[in-house]
């Protein structure tokens, strides 16, 4: 039965998600969808998804909102350690391991599907174009994990924010959520800070500093870049990390 267009629109970000590591098969694709759509689930802001020390027994698609990964420590620190966006999966083999070593968060109302561990295995037994898109995404989470360390690690204040901005344009952009210079930001200061390892108050006046410096508008939980050459010149940022490059040419 073919998807009504609400459907369609739905999961599609997933689609064009997977699509841009690796192209899927028509009957990979239309498999997928109906997988997604038979396990919608939705969260709301704050709502944990998964704790830490959880048994996992599904894979977690998310289709719309935004996500986190994050840590706490005994006094009740938190560092956000990822952001999920919609298209992206929540540790697509974390089933794989006994207990979660890590929590997974809705930053915003989300709507995701859960597909349980069985389905999910013969969809990727079934069609091996599905495989290789997965272990894709495995590798490139990889390498986003290795930048938000050197965020962490090596870049000053506002390296690390500007780091971060022009890594969610980015992510943002193959799955359709970019439209001309400009991006939806539905995440506080505390989020923003909790993720770069500043204060709320360093936090403040380095976004403070990039808007003097021309280079970004951050109102009404819309980012505007204004000079994105710029923001990445600063940022010392190069996007090969996040796969975005085909045969040596952009991806559409």
């Amino acid at each position: 039965m073919p998807l009504s267009s609400a459907d369609r629109s739905l999961v599609e970000p997933a689609i064009r998600r997977l699509n841009a590591l690796r192209p899927l098969s028509p009957e990979a694709r239309a498999s997928f969808e109906y997988a997604m759509l038979e396990g919608v689930q939705r969260a709301g802001a704050g709502e944990d998804l998964i704790c830490e020390g959880d048994h996992v027994d599904s894979v977690r698609i998310v289709l719309s909102g935004w996500l986190c990964r994050y840590k706490t420590l005994e006094d009740g620190r938190r560092q956000i350690v990822n952001f999920i966006f919609p298209g992206e999966s929540c540790d697509a083999h974390a089933f794989l391991l006994p207990t979660m070593d890590h929590s997974i968060a809705a930053l915003t109302p989300s709507v995701y599907a859960d597909i349980k561990r069985a389905r999910f295995d013969s969809l990727l037994a079934a069609d091996h174009s599905l495989t290789e898109a997965f272990m894709c995404e495995t590798l490139v989470n990889n390498a986003i994990q290795r930048e938000w360390v050197i965020n962490l690690g090596r870049r000053v204040a506002f390296e690390r924010v500007a780091h971060l901005f022009c890594e969610i344009f980015e992510r943002l952009r193959p799955v359709g959520m970019v439209e001309g210079n400009t991006c939806a930001m539905p995440v506080t200061q505390m989020d923003l800070a909790d993720a770069t390892g500043l204060s709320v108050v360093h936090l403040n006046r380095t976004l403070q500093e990039m808007r003097a410096s021309e280079l970004i508008v951050l109102r009404d939980r819309t980012l505007i870049v204004r000079d994105l050459d710029a923001l990445k010149n600063a940022a010392l940022f190069s996007a090969g990390y996040l796969q975005l490059y085909r045969g040596g040419r952009e991806r559409e």
